[in-house]
């Protein structure tokens, strides 16, 4: 294992003074465990939370109404508010632990994975289509891997172990009894893990290994280190040089293909191939013969183009070429391709149209005795170490761009803050996920259990959850953030516990809402920094899908496959689904399911998604932003799907109370808003009713429209 605090403490060196520079960053310090502060609370997160808001003078308000607080923990911990059943047995239930096996009741839900899952994927820059991404095809496996793995509490450090190298840290390598060493098969479904991966790739093999550092960094460090891709770090003690070497552990990496099929499809698929080639023989070799002439004539033109050196190595043959020979040779492809539109305009006009006509005769009459098309087999893409690749040396890039190395700049495999020579013995990635994942790194817990205090608390303990460094400032309770993740750490890296931990604390318990009694605390701490309060949030766009479709009683909780487009219908869903080999699915699936990415040609990320602040997985987002405009107002006016939504909440409405109003009034406010109507809000509902059960339909529109169902209080 590479020690880290050694360096940490040593400090670090100006590279261009020589000099020490300021004393080292506070996240850059070992955790420490604090002591807990004094006090009869039995959670420690309150004695830390009420120790600071009693040194500040300030006044901490009450707990939340029962049924505000069993909303605010099923939205937070699976996404869905509670059934009017759910909220009958937890206003029941007079036990002292009543919340808490409510916590824990959610925390082994699979739908506690799928929301948790959607939060990860914003930081990993999850997307279904991407220009760039080549593996868009199956990357939805790699959502299912993380949602799998978080309903499993897999540990942390494993979670990350896995999404970088694709096994657990012990279960790389395996001794035969005769005392050989080999790599171990990774368990079956883990491969999946590695979409993290390969999301990053796209033309240019250099791109996977510069998203990876971008991604990685940010998410799992909390460091900025793509800043240093130009120049060293404004801020950070991050070089330029570590950029560059961070992204050589990456660098042999490419993908690789991998068919998800039984035997009998393989069979099937490699039978239906076989029959189509041989069929299409004569047509193609007829088409090839014709254009070899103008094919070559055009060839040995454009090689005439380029420097003498660059034709040496052209001429010579693949098999005799050095690799860095065949990277330049490479590098000259896209010059030297003979793209079709520009070997027709090379043919005389008869011979143009003589060659049209064969390759008609080759697109129709092949396809028309094929005799039936190959069976689609579902793919995947993982990435594998090439071993070519990785004898190639590493350079930095002059302005970050992959094709103008600096070869006068050769770099090593690394990574900031590394202190000793790494042990690549087992791999790049695999030591640097050793480095990174151990206990003893200050970074690795520290900002996993900030993000999650993000996730419930609405901001993290350090704001800039994913900037750890000079220009993220300081933690508002440095001591609590110390404390979380020395538990973390000290629980296995058990996400899970740290979740429970803090939804049972008496500060998440806390109301939303702050009298006049409190205004002296808006003077002093009107940032709530002090958490006095529990903060009044808005809910993203998956959850007021959840919301609405749940309200109606039609959310499909199927967990995993494909994602949908919702503008597409029903049955345009189905269809796609199927040909994905998920069976039939509807639109009315979680919004974790639904479809996001970019594409300069068409929208990929559906207008809702957009609406309510969805990025489209182009870059980290490890906070959504929370906006509060007109087209959010306007889609819940004058959308079909809420005009849809209305009609059918208002049937079930009907339905379940056989036409007695008051009794759908009650239902439809617990539907909706997890929460029976104050008594003028029911005498206003049933006078806008006037005895017409018809009228529901525009109550249920209205109850749709209210601020409470995208709010968490």
């Amino acid at each position: 294992m590479i020690c880290l605090c050694a360096s940490i403490l040593a400090g670090h060196t100006d590279t261009q003074t020589n000099k020490p520079k300021a004393e080292v960053w506070w996240s850059l310090k070992p955790v420490v465990r604090s002591a807990l502060p004094e006090g009869t609370e039995s959670n420690p997160i309150d004695r830390f939370i009420n120790a600071e808001i009693k040194t500040r003078k300030l006044k901490a308000v009450g707990p939340a109404e029962k049924l505000t607080l069993l909303r605010r923990v099923h939205l937070d911990l699976i996404g869905i508010p509670p059934t009017p059943a759910e909220q009958d047995a937890f206003l029941a239930n007079k036990s002292a632990d009543a919340y808490e096996k409510v916590v824990d009741r959610l925390l082994a839900e699979e739908q506690h994975a799928v929301r948790f899952a959607r939060h990860w994927l914003d930081v990993l820059r999850y997307a279904d289509a991407d220009e760039r991404m080549t593996a868009a095809p199956g990357i939805h496996l790699w959502r299912d891997w993380v949602i799998n793995a978080l309903h499993d509490d897999v540990p942390y450090d494993q979670f990350v172990q896995l999404q970088l190298t694709g096994r657990r840290a012990n279960e790389r390598t395996q001794m035969s009894a005769t005392g050989y060493r080999s790599r171990k098969e990774p368990r079956p479904g883990d491969q999946f893990a590695l979409g993290l991966l390969a999301r990053g790739t796209g033309e240019n093999p250099q791109e996977l290994a510069i998203n990876a550092v971008d991604t990685v960094s940010t998410a799992f460090m909390g460091m900025t280190v793509g800043c240093a891709k130009c120049h060293d770090h404004m801020y950070d003690p991050i070089t330029q040089t570590n950029y560059y070497s961070m992204k050589a552990l990456f660098d042999p990496l490419v993908l690789r293909k991998i068919t998800l099929a039984s035997a009998a499809d393989l069979l099937a698929n490699g039978k239906a191939m076989a029959e189509a080639e041989k069929k299409r023989a004569p047509l193609e070799k007829a088409v090839n013969d014709f254009a070899a002439p103008f094919k070559t004539k055009l060839y040995e033109e454009r090689v005439l183009m380029l420097p003498p050196e660059a034709q040496a190595i052209i001429r010579k043959p693949e098999k005799q070429r050095t690799v860095e020979e065949q990277k330049v040779a490479d590098d000259y492809f896209p010059i030297l391709r003979i793209d079709g539109d520009k070997l027709t305009e090379s043919m005389p006009v008869e011979a143009r149209k003589q060659y049209q006509e064969l390759q008609r005769q080759l697109n129709a009459g092949g396809a028309a005795t094929t005799g039936r098309q190959a069976p689609a087999l579902p793919l995947f893409y993982g990435v594998e170490v090439d071993r070519l690749r990785e004898q190639e040396k590493s350079y930095i890039l002059t302005s970050g761009d992959p094709l103008r190395p600096e070869k006068e700049h050769e770099v090593k495999p690394g990574w900031p803050f590394a202190t000793e020579e790494p042990d690549f013995r087992e791999g790049r990635i695999e030591a640097f996920a050793d480095w990174l994942t151990a206990p003893e790194n200050p970074l690795f817990a520290r900002v996993a259990v900030n993000r999650m205090w993000q996730w419930h608390f609405g901001e993290g303990l350090l704001k800039n959850t994913s900037d750890f460094g000079v220009f993220g400032g300081a933690p508002s309770h440095p001591a609590l953030l110390d404390w979380l993740a020395s538990e973390f750490v000290r629980d296995g890296f058990s996400m899970k516990q740290i979740h429970r931990l803090m939804v049972t604390s008496d500060v998440y318990k806390r109301a939303s809402e702050a009298g006049t009694e409190f205004a002296e605390n808006q003077n002093l701490d009107p940032g709530n920094t002090a958490l006095w309060r529990f903060r009044l949030r808005r809910l993203e766009a998956e959850p007021i899908w959840d919301s609405i479709h749940s309200a109606v009683g039609d959310l499909d909780l199927k967990v995993g496959g494909p994602s949908f487009d919702p503008t597409a219908g029903g049955d345009g869903n189905r269809r796609r689904n199927e040909s994905a080999g998920n069976g039939g699915t509807s639109s009315k699936r979680r919004g974790v399911y639904m479809t996001r990415g970019y594409s300069p040609s068409r929208e990929v990320t559906p207008n809702f998604l957009q609406t309510f602040d969805v990025d489209d997985g182009r870059a980290p987002c490890p906070l959504r932003t929370q906006t509060v405009t007109a087209p959010q107002a306007l889609f819940l006016m004058n959308s079909p799907d809420i005009d849809k939504a209305s009609v059918e909440l208002a049937d079930r409405l009907k339905k379940e109370t056989k036409g007695d109003l008051p009794s759908a009034v009650d239902l439809a406010y617990r539907l909706a808003l997890a929460r029976p109507p104050s008594a003028s809000e029911k005498t206003s509902a049933l006078a806008y009713l006037e005895n017409d059960a018809a009228r529901l339909n525009r109550l249920s529109w209205l109850l749709f429209n209210l601020d409470e169902l995208i709010y968490v209080r």
